[in-house]
Parts: C-alpha cells; structure tokens; sequence
C-alpha cells in the first residue's frame, strides 16, 4: 500500500483524533419549505425537535436565489485550503441530493451543506451550499437523524485555523437506539476513524447516517482517482460490519466536487482515503 497522502495543516497537532458523542436515536422526516433559507427551513423543524446535533439527507426540489462556494488553494499560509469566490446562478437551481450537519455557531442554530444540484443552464455542479443565501424554491425532501444529548457546535480549531462543528455529550443517552456523532481531524484515515467509533462506542456494526467534511484527493474502487488535494464530499452510503473473524470492517460511499471543478462519487478504497479538513460523521449503531 502506498504510503497515505498528507497536507500539512498551520498550528500544533492535536492528540485526540476523532472527538465523538453518543445519543438516543430520533429520525424525523420533514420537508424543506419554499421561501425559507436552507438554513431557517432545517433548523426549525430539528429544533422543534428537540435536537442538538443532527445529520440531515436531503433530496429533490429546488433554490432559488442559490449561492454556493467549491474548494480552492489558500491565498497564504494561515491555512491548508480555502473557498473560491461565490457562484449565484441567476433561475431555479435543481437539488440532486446532498447531506447537512446541524449545530450551533456563535450561540445560533447553522448547518453545513455539501450537494450536488443542476443549475438552469443544465450543468450539474457541487460544492458548499452557504446557508443564509439559498432559499428554498421547490419543497426538498429531508430525514434527520439526531439526538437530544449531544450538542454539536462550532469551535475553533487552532490545528486548522478554523471554526468546526464538534459533538459534545450532554447527557447520557436513554435505553433504545443509539447514534455516535464524530468530528475526523485532518490526516486521519476515514475507514479507519469510521470503524474506531464503532469500537469506541462499544457498537456491533454501524450505518452512516449523513456525513459532510473533505477528504485529501479520492481514491475510488469502481470510479477514477481524484488527484485535487482539496474536496468537499458528502456521503451517501455507509455500513461498518464484522468480518468472518470479528473485526469490524467499513464500507463507504460517497460523491464530491474537487478544486478543479471535478465531480466524482463511488466506493472509496478502504484505508486510502485521508481527512483533509475535517469530517462531521454520523453513525447509528446496528445490530452488526
């Protein structure tokens, strides 16, 4: 195996790797309501729910105006990677699917959205959907799966210069249906931190519920190398499962868009695939 890709983030590595939380499983299924921003049409409804932290998979329907961002160099050395300027398709905006997590930023309800979508001219792009200029156009399929003992919110990062959505337990989880909420710190193998929650949390296997971060290029089994160092992907299946000798062995699925423009999703490679930023996982415990 070659050796794992690496970026070199500007402050002090941090020893703790994956920070994770553990709640009661809630799934709610709602809809995304025209003349909303994403951001107002998610956080309602979750926090009518009762949840501090969430993953949202979202579907269907439409924005408009739509404002996103895709990956890009940093300008200077105070990170390891940027944002390009913001693209505003002028029309209606079609969502494909794409996945949201949910917390807490400076006190105030926030997401963080990766999708792909078609734009009016008929081109499919992707990339980060900034929460407070999309707006809802056509009503967008959503299901939650969340928990009212965790609290994700957005702390700074001094190993990445950035602010990132963290869980933090805040109660112990009930009897019944559990979900693990993680943060991946950058350089950390996504196969790897998937399969060590599992362990972590004393779960038989998993499902990936969701997931949103980036990743250092891609390394696919049934689609062709990403060679762009920056990414931002979403996940769109997952399962963690023992093998004939017990040890719990992921499976992962997933889609992104890369500094160049590149689109790209399948089966990632399992231990070839390193966190570039960070990861916002969701992982529901199951029966193995």
């Amino acid at each position: 195996m070659a050796e794992l890709r690496r970026i070199t983030q500007p402050g002090p590595v941090a020893a703790e790797r994956i920070e994770s939380a553990v709640g009661a499983l809630k799934v709610l299924d709602f809809t995304l309501q025209p003349g909303l921003t994403i951001n107002a049409a998610i956080c309602g409804p979750l926090l009518d729910a009762g949840m501090g932290a969430a993953q949202v998979e979202i579907s269907g329907g439409a924005f408009g105006p739509f404002t996103y961002v895709m990956p890009a160099a940093s300008p200077d050395d105070t990170h390891a990677a940027w944002y390009s300027r913001a693209f505003s398709p002028e029309g209606v905006t079609k969502l494909e699917r794409g996945n949201v997590t949910f917390g807490r930023k400076e006190g105030s309800p926030f997401i963080h959205c990766h999708a792909f979508w078609i734009e009016p001219d008929g081109t499919r792009h992707g990339g980060h959907v900034m929460p407070h200029e999309a707006v809802v156009a056509e009503p967008i399929r959503a299901r939650a799966y969340g928990a009212a003992e965790v609290e994700t919110t957005a702390d700074f990062d001094p190993e990445t210069n950035f602010p990132l959505f963290t869980p933090h337990a805040v109660n112990a989880p009930a009897d019944g249906p559990r979900i693990a909420f993680a943060r991946v710190r950058p350089n950390t193998e996504l196969f790897g931190a998937v399969e060590e929650i599992c362990r972590r949390h004393g779960f038989k296997g998993g499902r990936l519920r969701g997931g949103v971060g980036s990743i250092i290029g891609a390394r696919f089994s049934d689609a062709p190398e990403v060679e762009d160092y920056a990414t931002e992907v979403f996940v769109t299946s997952g399962v963690v499962m023992p093998d004939a000798e017990g040890t719990l062995v992921s499976d992962i699925c997933l889609s992104l868009v890369g500094l160049s423009g590149v689109l790209a999703e399948g089966r990632l490679v399992r231990g070839e695939n390193p966190v570039l930023i960070t990861f916002e996982l969701a992982v529901e415990e199951t029966a193995g």
